[in-house]
Formats: C-alpha cells, sequence, structure tokens
C-alpha cells in the first residue's frame, strides 16, 4: 500500500525518508547509531517501489509456497543493496488471491498457480520425472531456491493433527525441489515445531539434501535478532551446494548486524502511522463487537496492557489459561507479539494499538511483518484476504536478513554466467 508523503532526496533528510504534511519523520532512538537498522526502516517507509530488475547481475530466485511474496521481496531487496538484480523463473502458490498479490508486485515473475506437489511429484532420490524435467528446462539456473511450506499442521495452536497432518509432508517437496532444479543456496523456513513432527520432516529432507551433494545446517532463530519487530520464533534450513561452504556460518552470522542494541519495537516499525487519517480500509481498523469495543476502552481508561480476568469473557475467566496477550494492548516500546492471520480481532492476540482505542490495521499488521509502504496489497480488496496474506507471509526482513548473508556465497561461477 502506498504512503500518504513523498520521499526526500538524502540532502534533505535520513536516506528514502518520506515527508508526512509538514514535519519529517524522525528514526526512532534505539536505531540512531545503527545504520543496517536505519536502512531498514528507511525500506519500510518507502513509497517508491526500487527497480529489482536492474544491477550487475541477475540473482535468479524460486520461490515455492511463494503467497503473496514476502520471501522473495526479502531477497530481492538483500539483492538490491548488494549490487545485483532479481530474476524469478518460477515462482508456485495454489492461493489464487496470494499470487495475484505476488504477480502485481513482481510484474516479470513466471508463476504457477498450482500445488508444488503437482510440479514436483517424484520420490525423494530418484530420478527426475518426465514432468519436472520438463519445468527444469523451463526454469534454468537457479541461485536461490526458497520456500516456507505449510506451517499450520506443525503449529503449536493446532490442537486437532499437530504433528501428524498431511501437510508436514509437503516440506521435503523444498528438498525433491533442489534434487531436480539443482540451486546453489536452498532455505527453507517454517516454524519451530517442525522438528517435532511424527514423521520426521527436517531429518528426512536434511538427508535427502546431503544425499544430493548439499551441505545443510538447521537452527531455530529468534526473530527479534533477525530484525524482525516481534516476538517470533522461527526455523531454518539453509544448505550450500558447494559442500565447501558452512552453513552453520551462515546461521551464525544472522543476528550480528544488530547485536549492539535492543530489539527492533512497536514503535520503530508503525510510530509514523499513529496519527494517519484513514482513507481506505488498509488503513482502517475493523469495527470490533460492542463487547469487545467494552474491553478496549477499559484498557485505556485504567492504563491497562492486559484485562483482569474479571473483563475476560467467560471460557477465559472460569479455567485456567495461559492466554494472557489475548485482548491484550501491544506496548510502544517493546516487540509486537506474532503477526497471524487474526490481527485485526483483539480476542486473536495482543493486537489492540499501543496509543489509539482500536485494533491496528493491516497497514500496521504489515509493516510489523516487514512489508514496506510501496508494496501493495489491495489488487485483493478484501479484507479476510488481507488477514490471510499478511499473517501467513515469510517476514521480509527475516528473509532480507538471511540472502544478505547467503548471497555472496553462492559460487563466483554462477554468478558470472549471469553477468
Amino acid at each position: 500500500m502506498t504512503a500518504r508523503g513523498r520521499e526526500i532526496p538524502p540532502e534533505q533528510g535520513f536516506p528514502g525518508s518520506v515527508l508526512d504534511g509538514d514535519r519529517t519523520l524522525a528514526y526512532p532512538a534505539v536505531v540512531a547509531g545503527c545504520d543496517t537498522c536505519r536502512q531498514d526502516l528507511a525500506f519500510l517507509r518507502q513509497a517508491t517501489r526500487p527497480s529489482y530488475e536492474t544491477g550487475e547481475a541477475a540473482i535468479r530466485v524460486v520461490d515455492l509456497f511463494c503467497g503473496c511474496g514476502g520471501l522473495t521481496l526479502g531477497v530481492a531487496e538483500a539483492a538490491r543493496r548488494l549490487g545485483y538484480s532479481l530474476e524469478i523463473p518460477l515462482a508456485v502458490d495454489s492461493d489464487t488471491a496470494a499470487l495475484r498479490v505476488f504477480e502485481h508486485n513482481f510484474p516479470g515473475a513466471t508463476t504457477e498457480s498450482k500445488a508444488v506437489e503437482e510440479l514436483f511429484d517424484g520420490e525423494l532420490g530418484s530420478r527426475p520425472t518426465p514432468d519436472e524435467k520438463a519445468l527444469r528446462r523451463e526454469t534454468g539456473r537457479v541461485d536461490v531456491l526458497a520456500g516456507g511450506p505449510p506451517c499450520q499442521g506443525h503449529s503449536d495452536l493446532n490442537n486437532h493433527t499437530r504433528r501428524r497432518d498431511p501437510r508436514n509432508a509437503l516440506y521435503d517437496r523444498m528438498a525433491r525441489a533442489a534434487e531436480v532444479l539443482k540451486p546453489s543456496v536452498v532455505v527453507i523456513e517454517n516454524v519451530p515445531a517442525v522438528v517435532r513432527d511424527a514423521a520426521g520432516v527436517v531429518g528426512v529432507a536434511e538427508q535427502a539434501l546431503r544425499d544430493a551433494g548439499y551441505a545443510v545446517a538447521h537452527r531455530t532463530m529468534n526473530l527479534g535478532e533477525l530484525g524482525v519487530p516481534q516476538r517470533r520464533r522461527r526455523h531454518l534450513l539453509i544448505a550450500f551446494a558447494d559442500d565447501s561452504k558452512n552453513p552453520m556460518d551462515a546461521l551464525d552470522q544472522l543476528a550480528a548486524p544488530c547485536a549492539e542494541h535492543p530489539t527492533r519495537s512497536v514503535r520503530w516499525a508503525i510510530e509514523d502511522l499513529e496519527d494517519l487519517e484513514p482513507d481506505n480500509d488498509f488503513d482502517r481498523a475493523p469495527t470490533p463487537t460492542e463487547e469487545n469495543a467494552q474491553r478496549i476502552a477499559w484498557l485505556f481508561a485504567h492504563g491497562k496492557r492486559d484485562l483482569d480476568n474479571s473483563e475476560r469473557p467467560k471460557c477465559h475467566r472460569e479455567k485456567k489459561h495461559t492466554y494472557n496477550s489475548m485482548y491484550g494492548r501491544l506496548s510502544w516500546d517493546e516487540p509486537a507479539q506474532t503477526i497471524t492471520t487474526g490481527f485485526g480481532s483483539m480476542g486473536q492476540g495482543r493486537y489492540v494499538h499501543p496509543s489509539q482505542p482500536r485494533t491496528i490495521t493491516p497497514h500496521e499488521a504489515a509493516r510489523l511483518q516487514g512489508f514496506p509502504d510501496f508494496f501493495d496489497f489491495t489488487v485483493v480488496a478484501k479484507r479476510t484476504a488481507w488477514a490471510r496474506l499478511i499473517g501467513n507471509a515469510v517476514p521480509p526482513l527475516l528473509a532480507s536478513n538471511v540472502a544478505t548473508v547467503v548471497i555472496p556465497q553462492i559460487t563466483a561461477n554462477a554468478l558470472e554466467k549471469a553477468a
């Protein structure tokens, strides 16, 4: 969604800043001495899309389970900062709304509105099927294969089929795609609980990648340390085709740029939107139920972040629970809780705005996920779609951080071919 305001040339303010009315938006003090935080915040507030299609050489990215494009966007921004352009020979998702947003923001991409398992239909370790061979010819060289397979089956919020959900098996399709496409780097993102899957999907994929000649490492990371202003943990697997490269070193490097100051906060991401007068639904909070409106008013009247138990629904009052964040209010100077598809309802988590008696808007949720203002969701004009796409996205700031580390590890030979 395009931000209100215009870009200011560097000589008139900090790089990439915007002018909102008559005032220049200032950086929060926490990032004053950090070039990485300043650069990332300028990225978030940028109104005009950079030209990701121009650069010295192209980084060719395949994004499976691509959603609306959070992972690709992060790779694109990292490539741009490193002087490379971006090419997307393949992006795949079966969610047509997500793919429409992806195509709108990456108009040069080759996309497939299919299930990933239909495209990569061979067994792990087997010869490519005829369809896989054809896809490999069409796709060509792949530098980065990235994907965030559906994680709902692994989520601790899934109390029905957790650990045994059939969607969990989609994780190994990333390894199969690597066998077929032979990328220089593989990056797989998922929830921490993926390592406890009943079928051992991470171990299966790791072994398949090792058998295909990749050096592999994986770890659960705190995304606050990786630049995402949320209390959120994700599991990352990184694999290099060049087995002289050490993927564990890459994982160790991820938090380094911002390790010397506190993690980024809600204020860092959305303070400049606090007084924005909404003229569209993307900048407008949903209307709460009468009961939730009363709960929001209670929080502000009593200066509280959490509802007293007496103010909670009966289902919370009548039994012990650990869901204190539900019906809660965000704090300016702390990270947000994990942004999920339920960010528009206070009953789904701590999603009440720090200073406004309302829940956060889609625009604010997108910022907290790391989507910049130039990224346009409005090609799909429904709140339910925005909530699903934003809440399910791989945070672009996570992807940018990872790509900044792995792109330089791609073999010089591969990039010479792109020049």
